[in-house]
């Protein structure tokens, strides 16, 4: 298909400005709430780890190194998963990646609950990572694909909260489960929601928007009258006019280099230094704070464990915040007030902690560094979604994602190498400065998103087949339409 050719066919079905008009409605809240899933299992992952680990510590003998490694296994796996899946997730559809990410977060989760052995609980947390880190570059690029340009921070970020709420819901389960049940109780009981929402996720339709980017158009239409006419109630509640202003989605592709490509390299640069800058923190304190409180501040199993319970709830309200400032005040004024503000009870930490620190103390600032990442951590998959075109989007968030692995990795082992080696005080100093630089690089580098529509924002590369167009930073202007 000529690239003429293929505008004047996007122009015809207008995909994403039929999308752009449609308002908030049920249909939005059953999809969402649907996607919502795989933050839930994400979040429960990361933290169901952190509340067995203090009955594996004595149990199977571990060290600091051990304990790291353990926790950075499943995120081994979740980095490979990400820029797999998110690749395959531009290739074969959304839709079809999440089905197949699903499953295997959901058999090896099961598996997990069986390992008798250190080794064999790291093997198969690396393979139930590739079905969980393959599962959450896909989601933000679906859900991003069908919200309105006006409210698609609110929309991201609300759905996205479920990873708050999945912490809560390990926190107090963990803290019934794992001295009554045994650890393995809570590896069966993550997967137990997975296996219930596996058939609700057949009924979940084709991004239009990757569909029309595909030249798909027929399906991509039929896929959305069928959504106008759900929202309308069968034409009973008319939908807004169609905007004239909003850019049609057109056919092309993308490879790897063309994220550190045109206007595209900045975007890029600033969003993978953003997400390791936060993800260091949440991954190499959130995840072993509980161990730490064990075994250095001497708290009891159950101090540890509630510990995260607390944790989470003060996350959430940080989080809810968020979502009503998102799209008034933009990503930026959010991103930076979050970055900066985790970086001052970690120098506290840095300065007075010791082994005989109040508890409440400890908890307190532990619980502060978290909370104000929280609404980073959450809001990062919608900015990095929106910084990239339908043909690269879910590419986009899934290297990005990889980012939030490697810090996964990285952060846990630097702990567990920093304790003996450094000390803790040093290591606490160490996350501050990450986030100085992750908060500096919000203000100086980062693309502000509020409110513009996913077209205008990231125009296509508009390469279909042999044919390509100069990206150049005027088609990056609102308002413009690249030709």
């Amino acid at each position: 298909m000529a690239v003429a050719e293929a505008i004047g066919t996007a122009e015809h079905y207008q995909i994403s400005a039929r999308i752009e008009r449609l308002p908030f409605s049920r249909w939005h809240m059953k999809m969402g709430l649907i996607v919502a899933t795989g933050w839930f299992f994400d979040g429960f992952d990361a933290l169901a780890i952190a509340y067995v680990l203090p009955v594996l510590i004595p149990m199977w003998h571990l060290n600091f190194g051990q304990i790291g490694f353990l926790i950075s296994a499943g995120y081994i796996g979740q980095l490979i998963g990400s820029i797999f899946f998110g690749w395959l997730g531009e290739k074969i559809g959304r839709v079809p990646v999440f089905r197949y990410t699903l499953i295997l977060y959901t058999i090896m989760s099961v598996a997990c609950g069986f390992a008798t052995t250190y080794d064999a609980l790291v093997w198969m947390r690396v393979i139930q990572g590739l079905g969980l880190g393959g599962e959450i570059p896909i989601l933000a690029a679906y859900i991003g694909e069908f919200a309105k340009a006006t409210h698609r921070g609110r929309y991201g970020l609300g759905f996205q909260l479920w990873f708050s709420i999945s912490f809560i819901f390990v926190s107090g389960i963990s803290y019934f489960v794992v001295p009554h049940w045994g650890w393995e109780a809570m590896f069966f009981i993550g997967a137990i929601p997975a296996v219930i929402l596996l058939p609700m996720r057949a009924f979940m339709p084709e991004s239009p928007r990757w569909l029309a980017n595909k030249g798909r158009y027929v399906e991509a239409d039929a896929i959305l009258t069928k959504i106008e006419d759900d929202i309308s109630e069968h034409g009973a509640k008319p939908l807004p006019p169609i905007p004239t202003d909003v850019a049609p989605v057109k056919p092309s592709t993308a490879r790897f280099t063309d994220l550190l490509s045109g206007i595209y390299r900045k975007r890029t640069l600033a969003v993978w230094t953003i997400w390791f800058c936060t993800y260091i923190i949440v991954y190499g304190l959130n995840t072993t704070v509980p161990s730490l409180l064990r075994t250095v501040y001497h708290a009891s199993l159950e101090q540890s464990i509630i510990y995260g319970f607390f944790a989470s709830g003060l996350g959430l309200c940080f989080t809810v915040t968020g979502i009503f400032f998102i799209d008034k005040y933009g990503r930026k004024p959010l991103f930076a007030l979050g970055q900066l503000c985790s970086a001052i009870p970690l120098l506290l930490l840095a300065y007075y902690s010791a082994p005989t620190m109040n508890i409440i103390a400890v908890m307190g600032l532990a619980m502060l560094a978290s909370a104000f990442n929280s609404i980073l951590a959450l809001g990062l998959s919608t900015y990095n979604a929106e910084l990239y075109p339908t043909e690269m989007r879910a590419l986009g968030v899934g290297v990005g994602n990889a980012w939030v692995r490697l810090a996964a990795v990285i952060g846990p082992i630097f702990l567990g190498w920093a304790i003996p080696n450094i000390g803790l005080n040093n290591a606490y100093a160490v996350y501050a400065v990450f986030g100085i630089i992750g908060g500096l690089t919000v203000i100086l580098f980062a693309v502000e998103t509020k409110g513009k529509v996913l077209e205008l924002l990231s125009p296509s590369l508009q390469r279909d087949g042999a044919n390509a167009t100069t990206l150049s930073t005027a088609s990056a202007t609102p308002g413009s339409h690249p030709h």
